[in-house]
């Protein structure tokens, strides 16, 4: 078995092997790039996620805490409203009477009680009492803001009746436990009490007031704020108090027995997805609160940041695998041309030619073998043409050298502006790069407009402030004001990458500044100037004297100020270019000398 496995891998990698280069560097390229962002992006994602739901899973507790907490505290109130009848001498000794000779007696007595009922509960102000009812001997009276129906004497339950013994307590009838309900069909609770005779130590009766349960819904209301939760309450039996659902008031939830009974948050997949259920019991009641939310729900806006992220990273891949298919192809279809020439040059054909304008090893090859060509069938002018293509090959390749190497650095930062949920910051951050790809990408023209060049320097300043934050000020000062003025593509960008890379190397506040003027002999002049750590005189001197020598001889080195004056030197000729002054704990200052004449420019565009 093993034996198979390793003559399987070996197979695979000879296929590799064997295949065609174009092939090889688009795998690589999916290996190295794609794969491996989307199991980062992935994993980042999974995380976030999880740190959400974690944090909700603690937060809402606490806020189910307070709400108990104030809805206890009401109940409490609630539970001293019948006090105010031992106030009322009046109506203590009309519950104090056991019979009536006449009707008429009766009749006075419930006038009276159901006027000081309808005084003081129903015309208090609060707006949560539907209705108030004693019963005492025999005797009903009411009070109540709506019409009612299923709380009469002849057939109010004897299980509540006048006689009851609560020993002090405060009961609570829950929505299926009576017949009361009232008009408009609120939902309300029925609170239970006891009325004693202190001084001559009986029962007088028993009051219920009915409460409407707007205070839960206020109670409840700092768990609305950005979701669209369930919350219910319960008692001991899971009889559902209060839901967010009106019909579910009353009924049992089916599903209490399987809550664990403790103040927290747990997931289920109870409900045909994943939800998250936070739980908190009341501190002096046997009532339990509930708040429950889809996670799907909860990641909502998570996983709109999420689908944009992967819109970005599509159009990102999109944009890297056409141009790895076109480098990739750059690569191949030479190679395979010189092969089909090759095989021309053995069958005695010398009039072959290979015109690839490249610097890297395929254009070498190209070379040596064009150069083999021409020495045999000695041609001159052709060893003429190929030096003026070899001149622009080389100008292309330090071009090309000058690209952003920030992208990934950029992309990271804007990953913790997403994590962070700064949607202002990210939607600016990926502008500024997409307009800074776009320009990047656009190699058509070798010069471009000054003010393009002031706008791509400007946006590249901008994200790396985003990046370092107060580490970074820049200013830009146009004097010239000009827009007619054309300059070399990417020549600011170099020289702002050292300083701010120098700079922030040496713990400065970094602060940039571009002016543009003009100068003498009709010249324009673009200085770049920094508060950074200057540099020494000896390589200051180096460095100005490497900008005199031939600027194609340290191309390979990725020296960003070299490779600016060689393009500016071989578009415009010698006497313009770069020059630098630098000063030890001062700063450096790089000045950029162009033509300022349209016919200096060479028609370059």
């Amino acid at each position: 078995m093993i034996l198979r496995k390793k003559m399987s891998i070996n197979m695979i990698f000879n296929r590799l092997r064997n295949s065609r280069l174009m092939s090889k560097l688009m795998i690589t390229y999916f290996l190295l790039t794609v794969i491996p962002i989307s199991v980062l992006g992935f994993v980042a994602y999974n995380q976030y996620t999880k740190s959400i739901e974690k944090q909700v899973g603690e937060y809402i507790p606490k806020l189910l805490e307070q709400a108990n907490i104030n809805i206890n505290n009401q109940l409490n109130e609630y539970r001293s409203l019948p006090d105010s009848l031992y106030n009322a001498n009046q109506v203590i000794e009309v519950l104090r009477k056991d019979s009536y000779q006449n009707n008429s007696n009766l009749f006075r007595d419930e006038f009276l009680v159901n006027n000081y009922l309808s005084k003081m509960y129903m015309n208090s102000g609060n707006n949560d009492i539907l209705g108030v009812f004693i019963l005492s001997k025999n005797r009903l009276f009411t009070s109540s803001k709506a019409d009612y129906s299923g709380f009469q004497l002849e057939n109010f339950p004897s299980t509540y009746g006048e006689n009851l013994d609560l020993q002090g307590r405060t009961e609570f009838i829950l929505p299926n436990q009576s017949d009361l309900a009232f008009q408009g069909d609120p939902p309300f609770i029925l609170m239970m009490r006891e009325l004693r005779d202190y001084e001559n130590q009986e029962t007088l009766g028993t009051i219920f007031v009915a409460i409407r349960l707007t205070f839960i819904e206020q109670a409840m209301e700092s768990l609305y704020e950005d979701q669209k939760p369930t919350i219910w309450l319960t008692n001991e039996e899971g009889v559902i108090i209060y839901h967010t659902k009106r019909d579910r008031i009353g009924t049992l939830d089916p599903r209490f027995r399987n809550y664990p009974k403790i103040n927290g948050s747990f997931r289920t997949t109870d409900f045909n997805d994943n939800q998250l259920i936070s739980t908190n019991k009341f501190p002096n009641m046997n009532w339990y609160s509930y708040h429950r939310i889809a996670l799907e729900d909860l990641m909502k806006e998570t996983n709109q940041v999420r689908n944009g992220t992967i819109l970005v990273f599509l159009i990102f891949v999109i944009l890297s695998s056409v141009i790895s298919v076109i480098l990739a192809w750059n690569v191949s279809h030479p190679l395979q041309k010189l092969a089909r020439l090759m095989k021309r040059v053995e069958k005695g054909d010398f009039k072959v030619d290979l015109p690839i304008n490249k610097k890297d090893e395929i254009g070498l090859l190209a070379k040596s073998f064009n150069s083999m060509i021409q020495e045999i069938e000695h041609l001159i002018k052709m060893n003429y043409q190929i030096e003026l293509r070899q001149k622009d090959a080389e100008l292309y390749a330090l071009q090309s050298q000058i690209n952003p190497h920030f992208m990934y650095n950029t992309l990271e930062t804007i990953g913790y502006a997403v994590e962070e949920e700064e949607k202002e910051i990210v939607s600016r951050m990926v502008a500024l790069l997409g307009r800074m790809l776009r320009y990047s990408l656009n190699n058509k023209e070798k010069v471009v407009p000054l003010k393009q060049e002031l706008g791509h320097i400007e946006d590249y300043l901008t994200i790396q402030q985003f990046r370092f934050e107060d580490r970074i000020d820049f200013q830009i000062k146009d004097i010239v004001g000009n827009d007619s003025y054309y300059v070399p593509k990417f020549i600011l960008q170099p020289i702002v990458e050292n300083a701010i890379k120098y700079g922030l190397e040496a713990n400065y506040k970094v602060r940039i500044k571009v002016m543009i003027e003009e100068g003498k002999n009709n010249k324009l002049i673009i200085k770049i100037e920094d508060n950074g750590p200057g540099i020494k005189e000896a390589d200051l001197s180096q460095l100005n004297l490497s900008f005199k020598s031939n600027p194609m001889i340290r191309r390979d080195e990725n020296f960003g100020l070299i490779n600016v004056h060689a393009r500016i030197a071989l578009i415009y000729g010698e006497n313009y270019g770069l020059e630098v002054e630098s000063v030890i704990g001062k700063g450096t200052t790089v000045m950029i000398r162009l033509p300022a004449d349209e016919s200096e420019r060479g028609g370059e565009k």
